[in-house]
């Protein structure tokens, strides 16, 4: 890709992940499961509704049954790893960016509207381009970004403009990334010594699928991936259909190699299917005896990766029958991918499908 490298005047970037608890305790769990699931955007109930199920139903419960899968991933003296791992991702492209670079969590911390009144505070910052670390657009995660950003660029009245920086789920630099990551997996998946890929991606309920569906009548229909729609702009389901399509084909898979799935269902709700653990279980009594599993929905590893894939969903699978289930890491902080942001980030917005807006407007856009 040819991309300018003149640097910008006046900009600041700010990525953006999901975020953790500051610590394995269960108060520290209650406090960031109170803050995630009252966002409008992870449960779309009005409020009071919203506040009975999340005080009522899931914190006096969860927090304590969650603990465990928590503590498995802390590190004593770096603490967590999605927050660990961003960090050092934040200075390997800050260090290569032309512009100050800073991270920040939706939920916990470092809180984004710190974050961004500390950029906005710079005299030299006249833009800030907020980067979700996400590839795919979801009202829960790019959607929950772009909305918290402008809230918090209304509350303050700040001066700057808000840029929000395009997906990349189809970025052919992107697939590229993932597949360098991969490679090694791939050869031994080549050479027999795995049975069968699966992708795992983070689940939505169908509701959030129908929500964003810009025609309001094209999303999950029969063949509504594939047949072309505005819809596909804000697509979930769509979106890592394509990003799963172009990492087989340059991958050189067969069908019969590969299969997708959904992870991380929460509530009664229809959820798209078919589930993680149904593929998993699927497939071990099929005969599959060595998983692979790829969760290109993270860019960073996390709980969902770390404990849900690598080790409860490991002990399940050879509970059922498996021998070994494998987990690609994430891209994380690995040096190609910091290239690669710095790379987005120095040639925004000459980039095709860059999105700018103001703290009023709805921005999102695609390559």
């Amino acid at each position: 890709m040819n991309v300018s490298t003149a640097a910008p005047q006046g900009r600041a970037s700010l990525l953006v992940n999901l975020g953790s608890p500051d610590s394995p305790a269960v108060p520290d769990i209650r406090r960031y499961l109170n803050q995630f699931l009252m966002d409008p955007c992870v449960i779309d109930l009005p409020w009071p509704l919203r506040r009975l199920l999340v005080s009522g139903c899931i914190l006096p419960f969860r927090p304590a049954r969650s603990a465990t899968a928590w503590r498995s991933i802390w590190k004593e003296g770096e603490g967590f790893p999605l927050k660990a791992i961003s960090q050092r991702l934040t200075e390997a492209v800050a260090a290569r960016a032309q512009q100050p670079v800073r991270l920040a969590m939706r939920y916990g911390q470092p809180a984004m509207e710190q974050v961004i009144l500390e950029l906005a505070a710079l005299k030299e910052v006249d833009e800030i381009l907020l980067f979700p670390m996400y590839a795919h657009y979801a009202m829960s995660s790019v959607g929950s970004c772009i909305e918290e950003a402008r809230r918090i660029f209304r509350r303050h009245n700040l001066r700057q403009r808000l840029l929000v920086h395009p997906l990349f789920y189809r970025h052919p630099d992107y697939i590229k990334a993932l597949l360098t990551g991969a490679q090694p997996f791939l050869d031994q998946l080549k050479r027999g010594e795995h049975d069968y890929l699966l992708f795992s991606y983070h689940g939505v309920p169908e509701r959030h699928i129908r929500k964003d569906d810009s025609t309001g009548s094209h999303c999950l229909t029969a063949g509504c991936c594939e047949r072309p729609s505005a819809a596909h702009e804000r697509c979930y389901r769509h979106q890592l259909y394509t990003t799963t399509r172009l990492f087989v084909a340059a991958a050189g898979l067969t069908d019969d190699q590969w299969g997708l799935s959904f992870q991380s269902r929460l509530g009664k709700d229809k959820w798209l299917e078919p589930s993680t653990v149904q593929m998993m279980n699927e497939l071990a009594d099929k005969g599959v005896k060595n998983l692979l599993v790829i969760c290109p929905g993270f860019t960073v590893d996390c709980l969902e990766t770390l404990e849900e894939i690598r080790t409860e969903g490991r002990a399940s699978f050879i509970a059922r029958g498996g021998k070994a289930l494998t987990q690609i890491p994430c891209l994380n902080d690995a040096e190609h991918w910091a290239a690669l942001l710095a790379q987005w980030i120095n040639s925004y917005p000459s980039m095709n499908g860059a999105a700018t807006c103001n703290a009023s407007d709805a921005c999102a856009s695609v390559f």
